[in-house]
């Protein structure tokens, strides 16, 4: 099910996050065969690294893995991981599109691999986890986490010292140290890019200081801490393994501001940053925490209610913005802060501090058949059908086309994937699984 057994597909779906597999599911459920091209090593996207989603703080896990594991059991979805898409040539006159891909080497044989982790037990160098941000370690080769799709190791070259301890404790034989990126052209009558999205990094504001403080994180990497299953097991200041007490969170730290070429409001971090609050409350109670914001943007049903419950919570919600960051001694960082209520000069010190960094497009769309827009998002050519790009028989879903939260970027996907499925109806695609049989 991981490599495709054609060169030919109804729709490919670019991206294997929440917004591609719906779109993905969708589609198969109407009987088209659809390839989704993911460059990770596991579908799942960023959801799947989240500990709870708001306002409801269902588990992300919860909602996420029943869709990965629908779409690598689906007869009609075939999934392959480790694939960037390098060009798309959209068709005209209702010709499919043909889209040149290349698969990454991940050194096991996939279809050998039985996800027994043996080689993982055996190997002995330790390399940062990506999947846990580097706040967690991992070996050289390993499954990526607990609950990938598929559920199959994956080897590092930059970390592997090919000592061979992998290989000989393998049942399989399915390590394979000399294997190649492959570059594959397939035919699709349809494409769906669902790339997602990316943050721009803590560095972006040098008057943040941020590559001076490991207490310094981004959202992601505490929605590690966060989880269950994440790293430490537990809240955890990163530098020195203390439980914080005292804990800030920057709003608007990497959006809405033109100096960093991100001048647009990023739309969910004042949610996430509410949820993440409140659930750190939860996990450490005794501790203060302060969001420092210059506006609060509750844009969905039940959001403001959200908000409300963090304030009544005893969350300090501070109306400020943060001029600048600076360590101290104790590893503690002391913020400056401007009051956008009286104008005064403030300075607090905490000794743990979540920057709300912007989302900005996954990856450079160039050559993928669309057109971006001004803020390097995926450009949709009609406000009405927000899924539509101006490439023909092209669609996009999610937040390649722009900042959302979960809940619209599976609407949208749904949306995307009618809209393909009348593509393929207009030009006269039959689909693959019917001229088979």
């Amino acid at each position: 099910m991981i490599a495709p057994s054609q060169q030919k597909v109804d729709a490919l779906v670019v991206g294997g996050g929440i917004a591609g597999l719906q779109t993905a599911l969708d589609l198969a459920d109407q009987d088209y065969k659809v390839l989704v091209v993911e460059k990770e090593a596991s579908i799942g996207g960023r959801m799947i690294a989240l500990s709870k989603v708001f306002p409801t703080l269902d588990c992300a896990s919860c909602i996420t893995t029943p869709k990965m594991s629908s779409a690598s059991r689906h007869p009609n979805i075939t999934i392959m991981t480790d694939t960037e898409v390098l060009k798309v040539t959209q068709g005209t006159e209702g010709k499919p599109s043909r889209v040149k891909v290349r698969k990454n080497p991940r050194f096991v044989d996939l279809d050998l691999c039985i996800g027994c982790s043996l080689c993982e037990y055996a190997c002995p160098v330790e390399r940062p986890d990506p999947f846990e941000w580097g706040l967690g370690a991992t070996k050289a080769i390993s499954v990526p986490f607990t609950n990938a799709i598929p559920p199959k190791a994956i080897l590092d070259p930059e970390w592997c010292t090919a000592c061979g301890a992998c290989a000989m404790v393998c049942p399989t034989d399915a390590i394979d140290y000399g294997e190649r990126a492959q570059e594959l052209d397939i035919e699709a009558g349809t494409v769906v890019m669902a790339t997602g999205f990316d943050l721009n990094p803590v560095t972006v504001k040098k008057e943040y200081r941020a590559s001076e403080s490991a207490n310094i994180l981004n959202p992601l990497e505490l929605e590690r801490l966060l989880a269950p299953h994440g790293p430490y097991g537990r809240v955890l200041r990163p530098s020195d393994g203390k439980i914080p007490d005292n804990i800030a969170f920057v709003l608007c730290a990497g959006s809405r501001d033109k100096s960093i070429g991100v001048p647009y409001c990023s739309r969910v971090c004042c949610m996430y940053s509410i949820k993440q609050a409140m659930l750190l409350s939860g996990a450490v109670p005794m501790a203060e925490i302060t969001l420092y914001y210059m506006d609060i943007r509750a844009f969905g049903k039940g959001y403001e209610q959200f908000y409300q419950n963090a304030k009544a919570m005893g969350i300090t919600f501070t109306k400020g913005k943060v001029a600048r960051i600076d360590p101290v001694d104790n590893d503690n960082l002391k913020l400056r802060v401007e009051s956008l209520e009286d104008g005064r000069l403030l300075e607090n010190e905490h000794d743990l501090v979540i920057l709300a960094q912007g989302i900005v497009p996954r990856a450079d769309a160039d050559g993928l058949g669309v057109v971006l827009d001004h803020d390097g998002f995926v450009k949709c050519a009609d406000p009405v059908a927000p899924t539509k790009t101006e490439g023909e028989g092209i669609f996009t879903a999610g937040c390649a086309a722009g900042p959302k939260d979960i809940v619209d970027s599976i609407v949208e996907a749904s949306a995307a994937a009618s809209e393909a499925a009348q593509h393929l109806i207009r030009t006269g695609v039959v689909p693959v699984q019917a001229t088979e049989a």
